[in-house]
């Protein structure tokens, strides 16, 4: 009995800690992984969709006895279930789990239908709460753990064109911030971790919706200005932004090393900033700078203004084709005085009798 116990002890203190990533072959997902593994503290499961596992080749990630690759669709049960239960048979369970993979959808809440509402809130939500409620039994049996959940600033203030986006992240934080008091008591920590703009290829890829998409195209839809201004904005505030997903992920790596690490993480400069002045400002202020700040935002809501353009090129491109050209010699005279013209080809005669 005794050496029994004494042979556990020593298992446990030489075991490495198990941290599970999802989202994995890309992005920060891939930069934790590469992070996780160079430190020798930790066995890696590192997942990813069926789809997806050919980037870890091309990433020069092969998989060995401290590096798993599963695959893993966060959105399907059997495979949550499955990587879970290998963990606990084979690792003794999971110590670190971290819920990274997720996607950005852009469109105002009048593009977004109800198929893609469901598929952000499912991804982005729902699906980390069922890996939470996976992992959970066997880290308050064992009285640790850690769960690290990806936000990002959309999850503190939401952003025009991504409001099904932060509506995933705002969830996030919420249900995370009620785990944070719920399994204490059991020495769990819980994290968020609150990314802004990421120079990375990976984070530019947002997923547009059906009616957005068509909207990015057409100048006569009302919400063409809100996307051709935030678009380019974003993209160049991701360009500009020093944050990469590898100085993310060492900052990542001591938040997990931490004893007592703080519920909500800001990991970029525009994270903190934007953290900052929500807090300080009065919220009708805050609102109005944000507001007057969006870019080109005085020719949003110009639907009218796209109406009669068009109208106009419209009726200008009939003119030209049913108007002959004629010399300026054989012109029409002007009209008489008793003439009211109403328009180029319908006189009407104005003196008595008409």
């Amino acid at each position: 009995m005794w050496n029994w116990l004494l042979r556990k002890k020593r298992w446990e203190e030489n075991r490495k800690r198990v941290a599970l990533i999802t989202g994995a072959s890309t992005g920060l997902g891939l930069a934790l992984v590469k992070e996780l593994a160079r430190s020798g503290d930790f066995h890696v499961i590192a997942t990813a969709r069926h789809s997806s596992l050919h980037r870890f080749k091309k990433a020069g990630i092969v998989e060995n006895e401290r590096l798993w690759i599963r695959p893993l669709n966060v959105l399907l049960k059997a495979e949550r279930d499955a990587v879970i239960e290998e963990a606990n048979q084979k690792l003794g369970g999971i110590d670190v789990l971290i819920n990274n993979a997720g996607y950005c959808l852009r469109g105002v809440v009048e593009q977004v239908n109800e198929t893609e509402r469901l598929k952000q809130i499912d991804t982005n939500f729902r699906a980390p709460m069922a890996l939470i409620r996976g992992v959970l039994p066997n880290m308050r049996k064992r009285r640790s753990g850690h769960i690290i959940n990806i936000s990002s600033v959309g999850g503190m203030m939401a952003m025009p064109t991504m409001a099904i986006y932060s509506a995933s992240k705002f969830a996030l934080e919420g249900a995370t911030e009620a785990l944070w008091y719920e399994v204490r008591p059991w020495n769990i920590k819980v994290c968020l971790i609150q990314p802004g703009f990421i120079n990375s290829e990976s984070f530019r890829n947002v997923e547009l919706t059906r009616e957005s998409r068509k909207s990015l195209q057409d100048k006569n839809n009302p919400y063409y200005y809100h996307y051709n201004s935030m678009a380019p904005f974003i993209a160049k505030m991701m360009r500009l932004s020093p944050s990469t997903p590898e100085k993310i992920a060492r900052k990542i790596h001591r938040v997990i090393d931490s004893k007592n690490p703080p519920l909500r993480v800001p990991v970029t400069i525009d994270a903190t900033f934007f953290g900052l002045i929500r807090k300080l400002l009065p919220r009708r202020l805050y609102h109005a700078i944000m507001y007057y700040s969006l870019p080109r935002v005085f020719r949003w809501g110009e639907d009218d203004h796209y109406h009669m353009d068009a109208e106009y090129e419209r009726q200008e491109s009939a003119r030209k084709v049913s108007s002959p050209k004629i010399d300026e010699a054989q012109a029409p005279q002007p009209p008489d005085r008793s003439v009211a013209v109403l328009d180029d080809r319908r006189p009407v005669q104005t003196g008595k009798g008409a």
